[in-house]
């Protein structure tokens, strides 16, 4: 990477304000009084990311609302399939 590269990218971060967010983070885990022993969890905490058992609670409910949409997907087709028997038997009542 050339150094214009570089300075390219550290204003593109500057103006994101994402060193400001970075360097936040970094002052409250050196402010900790009792360090965590995975700094990398923490400061993927400080910024938003779930924690684990907030994602297997995630997961658990995507999968959930996965089987419920594949299973009211199955209803609607047998109720279309239903409407097109029922209007079949109408027409031949013609």
């Amino acid at each position: 990477m050339t150094e214009s590269q570089k300075e390219t990218f550290r204003k593109y971060l500057e103006q994101a304000g994402a060193i400001d967010i970075l360097v936040k983070v970094l002052v409250q885990l050196y402010d900790e009084p009792s360090k965590p022993k995975q700094s990398l969890d923490y400061i993927k905490q400080c910024l938003g990311s779930p924690t684990p058992a907030e994602y297997e609670v995630a997961v658990a409910e995507k999968e959930g609302l996965a089987r419920q949409l594949e299973e009211a997907n199955q209803i609607i087709a047998e109720l279309q399939a239903k409407v097109q028997q029922l209007e079949s038997q109408l027409a031949n009542r013609d």
